[in-house]
């Protein structure tokens, strides 16, 4: 491995002396076998970050799943459920990949061996520490130092796929089953089949590798009978995320839900429009009643004690 530089070390930890990186809400009692990830949703962008970056602060937020911790805070807090939301923003570091899924050309030195630069993302410029925000903009206008993704993955990255595993195996170990609703959002440009269909949602299950059949029917029912139009895997099929904690066979499930941004938000101006709160509240019913459904040996999910 190269040589890290302890200036670059230390400069990338006082990205977030102030602030953490991220946090979890969570009730007193954890009442059903659910968690919530918000893994894109961060907005806090470090100076020295933006310091790095060619674009302005407004631009570089286009790749940001603005507001999604938002719109499912309720829902988790309706079911006693914890949920895991980044501050970080995505630009500067994306959880939703392996931890070491890099692009030689951003970086002076060599990467080390095991670094995968081979990956669909990473020749799409949306590794772990991403090359591109929104169509195809570049964040940084030189390369970076090694020491910088190092730092980034170690100090963040690890510790947040840490809090989230925690979560998810206390959850299994406590209701015998979890379910990980791993929580993003879509450009509105989205069209998906012939008829350039525009849909509302897209419930990805890594093609029934990553959470039951059972349960991904039943959320693409109830988010269809709220009234949106709903897609299944295609074209986001789960990320990182989904692939590495669902394992149905041993009651580990997990879903990607993703959100057209045009059902909630402004892409240019990055505000809420007046639906935002209904659709926040369509969340919260769409979680409880998934909660209610049966996702192993056709049982209901038990609700613990209050």
């Amino acid at each position: 491995m190269a040589a890290i530089r302890p200036g670059a070390i230390m400069a990338a930890i006082g990205d977030f002396k102030d602030t953490a990186p991220f946090h979890v809400l969570e009730a007193p009692v954890q009442r059903v076998p659910f968690v919530f990830n918000s893994p894109h949703s961060g907005r806090v962008y470090p100076k020295r970050f933006l310091a790095m970056a060619r674009l302005d602060a407004e631009t570089i937020r286009r790749s940001e799943d603005c507001y999604v911790d938002e719109l499912f805070s309720g829902a988790a807090a309706a079911l006693g459920a914890p949920m895991l939301a980044a501050d970080f923003p995505r630009a500067y570091l994306d959880v939703n990949r392996e931890p070491w899924e890099l692009d030689p050309r951003m970086f002076a030195e060599p990467l080390p061996a095991f670094a995968n630069i081979r990956s669909p993302r990473v020749a799409g410029g949306l590794g772990t520490i991403p090359r591109l925000v929104g169509e195809g903009m570049e964040i940084y206008g030189r390369r970076l130092p090694l020491a910088e993704a190092i730092e980034r993955v170690e100090h963040i990255y690890k510790p947040y796929h840490e809090c989230l595993k925690r979560l998810v195996m206390r959850t299994h170990a406590r209701f015998g089953q979890a379910v990980l609703v791993d929580c993003h959002s879509m450009p509105a440009s989205i069209r998906i089949g012939d008829g350039g269909m525009r849909p509302d949602f897209i419930v990805g299950d890594r093609f029934g590798a990553s959470a039951s059949s059972t349960l991904s029917e039943h959320a693409i029912r109830l988010l269809t009978s709220l009234g949106y139009t709903v897609a299944h895997n295609k074209p986001y099929a789960g990320g990182f995320i989904t692939e590495h904690y669902g394992r149905p066979a041993r009651g580990l499930h997990a879903l990607q839900i993703e959100i057209n941004r045009g059902l909630y938000m402004d892409e240019q101006t990055y505000r809420r429009t007046d639906r935002f709160v209904a659709l926040a509240n369509d969340l919260t019913r769409f979680a409880v009643a998934l909660a209610t459904l049966p996702i192993q040996n056709d049982r209901p999910m038990p609700l613990a004690a209050e």
